[in-house]
């Protein structure tokens, strides 16, 4: 993987009957690897990409069709998620046959309620690890996930198959901490989110994750910081201070799929019964982006 960089979950774009279009996933994949320059790409690993609602066979075929598109072009990490471990070693199975780079797990929720332990996170991610080679990135994103401690984070860490650790916090003592003890403990690279990034990479971090159209943006920030182009970089991150945290009222799955038909780019609507932007705050969200690099790019070029 190029660090810092950008690993980037592709949106899943459905049709009218409510199924992927293959044809719109392709021509997102290669936006996503070639404009934004994805570190590495996802399949149908984080809860944006809305794979949920998807049967465990669509889903298998999300995978192999997003590693088909990617062709070998970025890595691929496999999103394996599943509160059943046995369908989630069944889905690193599957990962490994189809030649992945990593396997993307988020740590679960105990399905009789309450948080898991220390003790519990570890014999989940030890049992599913037993059934694969290939490297974990521990995703950790509360609320359809478990609302994982500083201190737990860091012990994850330390498993040797974790080698990347992604969480979306925007809490800055707690990114700040974890770049320190787990990044610069040289336990595994370390990925934050949008908002977090420009902050992240000054730390020490490996980069950020999202979905486009930020990645797209991202990807500039790291160039930026990367060129010792600070300034540039914190004008860039800026946008972000907006985007898409004005509109996240609506969910980030139907604001980042606005954005993206705002951008030409169109990846559908959410999968219903869940609502895309209505027209005043498309608008809205429309009349911002023609202010940002998103549509000026070549205004401070």
């Amino acid at each position: 993987m190029k660090t810092p960089g950008i690993i980037v979950p592709p949106l899943t774009p459905f049709n009218d009957a409510q199924q992927v279009d293959y044809g719109l996933l392709q021509t997102q994949i290669d936006y996503v690897v070639e404009d934004c320059n994805a570190a590495m790409v996802v399949a149908a690993g984080v809860e944006a990409q809305e794979y949920h609602f998807l049967s465990l066979s669509e889903r298998k075929e999300l995978v192999r069709k997003t590693i088909d598109f990617v062709g070998g072009r970025a890595p691929v990490a496999v999103g394996i998620s599943h509160p059943n471990f046995r369908t989630a070693i069944e889905l690193a199975h599957l990962a490994q046959d189809l030649k992945a780079s990593a396997v993307q797990l988020l740590v679960p929720l105990r399905p009789f309620g309450g948080e898991p332990t220390t003790t519990d996170m570890v014999a989940y991610f030890e049992a599913i690890a037993r059934e694969t080679s290939l490297p974990v990135l521990l995703y950790i994103n509360p609320g359809p996930g478990a609302n994982v401690s500083v201190a737990a984070t860091v012990e994850l860490s330390k498993l040797p198959f974790v080698k990347f650790v992604k969480e979306s916090s925007r809490d800055l003592s707690r990114v700040g901490q974890l770049i320190m003890e787990v990044e610069k403990a040289g336990h595994a690279e370390y990925y934050t989110t949008m908002q977090m990034l420009l902050i992240t990479l000054m730390l020490g971090g490996s980069g950020a994750t999202m979905p486009p159209p930020g990645a797209e943006l991202s990807n500039r920030i790291v160039q930026a910081f990367v060129a010792g182009q600070y300034e540039e970089a914190a004008r860039l991150q800026s946008q972000f201070c907006v985007f898409p945290a004005k509109w996240m009222q609506h969910g980030l799955t139907p604001t980042m799929k606005a954005a993206m038909d705002i951008l030409g780019r169109s990846c559908g609507d959410p999968y219903p019964p869940y609502a895309p932007l209505q027209a005043e705050a498309k608008k809205a969200l429309s009349d911002y982006l023609k202010t940002t690099d998103f549509i000026n790019k070549e205004t401070h070029a």
